[in-house]
């Protein structure tokens, strides 16, 4: 039986049959093949390769595990965030109509002031919604530092702020490594730490003096300044696809409850810890601007009113998303409609009422977001998918072997009738 015939030999590079069995040439597999040589550009010229962008590799590490693939779209937040420029000074042109003092001398500093408390709490809230796990006990927190404020003021501003800011830390960490550790929602966490603050509250049943003689009204605009300064940088850092990942790595991409990595946790933690001196930060303030007595509130309405201001800036109530100047304009915004609704006497639109109104219109911004905000890679819900060199693809392969192309069989040889089976030297 003819075994060396030609068809069961490989061609070698120089022409000459090499056998199966045999030793191979030197440059055989030959380059252009199939083998190693197939994945290596020997000619660096070679204009039929065309290398893989880095930006579509950047887009494979990042997708399924950490989000959608591409970066995200901030038109949306450019022309949400200059709508909000427009509301404030429609608002504010109202207030000024109603009275011509309201945005001068101290009534101006007041506002300030206000507007530096609401920035601190609207910040923390912010932080917590880009980290996927929002803090709720924000509020409670505040009104916490607030009565602590008011009972030890007397002792100097910055050691009471100073014991007000540690035990909010404190209380942070513990939050966040509950969160963190059994991964749980930052909501449900923090629902436990508001309620345990409650306790701290609800030992003061009657509303307290506030000690000491600090006023922040005299450093008004420093301290909404600073405020602001602070908000902007840290949107402008969030524009930054890998930080904005790496902030939101705890949103979820999958299953809620699969844990998202060691990076993740860190993130999600500190971010936690944060916001609880943020919150202190703010108490200290409202106490010491206060002109009467801090009453022991629950603290819910700062928490609303907290985290609509940073949902209506345009933060993702998801996670990862957010503007830039949206937090600052939001809180602008609320501060200058309290004060316009005061003006008006609308008695009835309360501090909650605010809030209340404030999230569910920043519920409204953040489906707008996640609809024109998403990468143009993500913007339909297709799977991820990988275009092979056949025009299939390894996420949804639609190509199968009932799929190939009907093969002609007229002219087809049989390999069973050649003279080969028939030869003599069988």
């Amino acid at each position: 039986m003819g075994y060396d015939e030609s068809i069961y030999r490989r061609r070698a590079g120089d022409g000459t049959d090499a056998g199966i069995s045999g030793d191979y040439p030197d440059d055989y597999p030959p380059p252009g093949d199939f083998g190693i040589g197939d994945l290596r550009a020997s000619d660096p010229t070679d204009t039929g390769r065309q290398a893989v962008p880095a930006a579509v590799l950047d887009d494979v590490f990042d997708d399924p595990a950490h989000g959608e693939p591409g970066r995200d779209r901030l038109a949306f937040h450019i022309v949400w965030e200059v709508l909000l420029l427009l509301a404030v000074g429609g608002v504010g042109f109202l207030l000024i109509r109603e009275d011509s003092g309201a945005l001068r001398g101290n009534a101006l500093e007041q506002l300030l002031v206000a507007g530096a408390a609401l920035g601190l709490l609207a910040m923390g809230a912010g932080l917590t919604l880009r980290a996927g796990a929002v803090n709720l006990a924000l509020g409670p927190v505040a009104v916490a530092a607030a009565l602590h404020f008011a009972e030890q003021g007397d002792r100097g501003l910055v050691p009471t702020l100073a014991q007000a800011t540690v035990a909010a830390l404190v209380l942070g960490l513990v939050t966040g490594l509950l969160v963190v550790a059994f991964h749980v929602p930052g909501w449900a966490a923090s629902l436990a730490a508001a309620a345990g603050t409650l306790v701290f509250i609800e030992r003061r049943p009657a509303p307290v003096n506030v000690q000491g003689g600090y006023d922040p009204t005299d450093h008004a605009l420093y301290l909404f300044v600073g405020v602001a300064v602070i908000a902007v940088l840290g949107g402008l850092l969030g524009t930054v696809k890998s930080v904005r990942r790496s902030v939101g790595r705890f949103r979820p991409v999958a299953d809620p409850a699969r844990r998202r990595g060691s990076v993740a946790a860190v993130l999600t933690a500190g971010s936690i810890a944060i916001s609880m001196p943020l919150a202190a930060g703010a108490g200290v303030l409202l106490a010491a601007a206060s002109e009467g007595p801090v009453a022991p509130t629950s603290g819910l309405e700062w928490t609303a009113l907290a985290v609509g201001a940073a949902l209506l800036g345009g933060t993702s109530a998801y996670g990862r998303r957010g503007g830039i100047f949206g937090t600052v304009l939001a809180v602008a915004l609320l501060v200058v409609g309290q004060r316009y609704f005061a003006e008006r006497g609308w008695e009835e639109v309360t501090t909650a009422a605010l809030g209340a109104g404030a999230v569910v219109v920043g519920l409204i911004v953040t489906r707008l977001v996640e609809t024109f905000g998403r990468p143009k890679s993500a913007g339909d819900d297709t799977p991820w998918q990988t275009t092979t060199p056949r025009g299939s693809t390894l996420g949804d392969r639609t190509d199968s072997w009932s799929s190939l192309p009907a093969q002609p069989t007229e002219n087809r040889a049989v390999a069973w009738d050649t003279d080969r089976w028939t030869n003599d030297e069988r």
